[in-house]
């Protein structure tokens, strides 16, 4: 491979290839015509190692010496685990103390795939951290930008967006899973998923139509990791008389994640849903709730165009039930499509976190002696 090739496959840019080179001897076996640089597989296996073991927040010379000895799955698992560590005072598991993490704006509730955002100003691909990063692999914030526009934000939101960027599978599935075990599925999704979707999102809508591919597989990932840590069903009989939270994208809504996120949420408190996916027809979303009878319908709209308050208002209209012991279901608005509109009777939680509160407080109060 050439260089520029080569950098394009890792995502960094060729001037961090040749500091490498320069710095750690990580340059190519030969050379050809004695200048160019022309990379083996062999040499991409080694610069390969190199990236993942980076973003795993091990220092540069380190991961160097590491990917040139053919070691870097141990210490990469060996970085994993340190990072699964607690910070002092504080179990492993349990999201940040009070004022360690910010609130999402209300009213996103959650990016998902596509979303689009003003372009944020970033340095140049492939240059590494600045002094006002935190230390690698401490879970810290993060002020400067990277490859992704990625602001103010954890630090394990800047190896999953090199991850990203590099189309590197195997790299996101095991920094997705040492989020979710070190935060919990609610700061997880909140504080590090969330940002570095946003971030994709704004680098496409900057880089015109570019790092679609990034944003797909990411968003891939972060999928597979939701439904990872969502438990199956118990079966058996029926959850309740009073039926389940059916969780649906609006006509026209292809943005599912962040109610992927809200099921495994549901699912970890043991809270029965029906998660019906993206685009739900009006015909169809109305038969489920008559059907199932739910203790609440969610109803995700990402943009403006496919939020529809006709549509919330028939659901919440839906009525059920024998003649004067019927139902109806409580409605809860969720996604930026709904922001600005008047939705009497109906539920907007601005976060995921407050979501699963609304929803649980709704359940053991349709299911007395919960």
């Amino acid at each position: 491979m050439t260089t520029g090739g080569l950098a394009r496959r890792l995502g960094v840019s060729p001037t961090t290839l040749r500091s490498w080179d320069r710095r750690y001897g990580l340059g190519p076996a030969v050379r050809a015509d004695g200048r160019h640089r022309r990379w083996t597989p062999q040499d991409v296996a080694v610069l390969e190692a190199m990236c993942r073991l980076t973003s795993a927040g091990i220092p540069p010379g380190e991961a160097a010496r590491a990917a040139k000895a053919g070691d870097a799955g141990t210490r990469e698992r060996s970085a994993s685990g340190g990072s699964l560590r607690a910070a002092p005072g504080r179990p492993a598991g349990h999201g940040p103390p009070a004022g360690d993490h910010e609130k999402p704006v209300p009213g996103q509730g959650g990016p998902a795939t596509g979303h689009r955002a003003p372009g944020v100003p970033d340095r140049p691909s492939g240059t590494g951290p600045t002094a006002d990063e935190g230390p690698p692999g401490s879970g810290g914030r993060s002020r400067a930008a990277g490859t992704l526009p990625l602001g103010d934000v954890r630090q394990e939101c800047r190896g999953l967006a090199r991850a990203a960027v590099r189309l590197d599978a195997p790299a996101l599935d095991g920094q997705l899973a040492a989020a979710v075990e070190r935060y919990g599925l609610t700061v997880a999704w909140q504080e590090v998923m969330m940002p570095t979707l946003h971030a994709v999102g704004r680098k496409w809508a900057s880089s015109g139509d570019r790092y679609v591919e990034v944003e797909h597989l990411l968003s891939w990932h972060i999928s597979t990791a939701l439904r990872r840590v969502t438990p199956m069903s118990p079966a058996g009989p029926p959850d309740t008389a009073q039926g389940p939270v059916v969780l649906a994208c609006v006509p026209g809504e292809q943005h599912t994640l962040p109610l992927e996120a809200l099921n495994a949420g549901l699912a970890e408190r043991s809270l029965p849903a029906r998660m019906l996916g993206a685009a739900v027809p009006a015909e169809a979303l109305t038969a489920a709730v008559r059907r199932l009878g739910p203790v609440a319908v969610v109803l995700w709209a990402q943009a403006r165009s496919t939020a529809s308050l006709p549509l919330a208002r028939h659901v919440a209209a839906t009525r059920w039930g024998v003649r004067g012991a019927r139902r109806q279901p409580a409605v809860v608005l969720g996604g930026p499509g709904w922001t600005g509109r008047s939705a009497q009777g109906m539920l907007r939680p601005p976060s995921l976190d407050e979501a699963l509160s609304v929803l649980t407080a709704h359940y053991e109060q349709a299911v007395p002696g919960r």
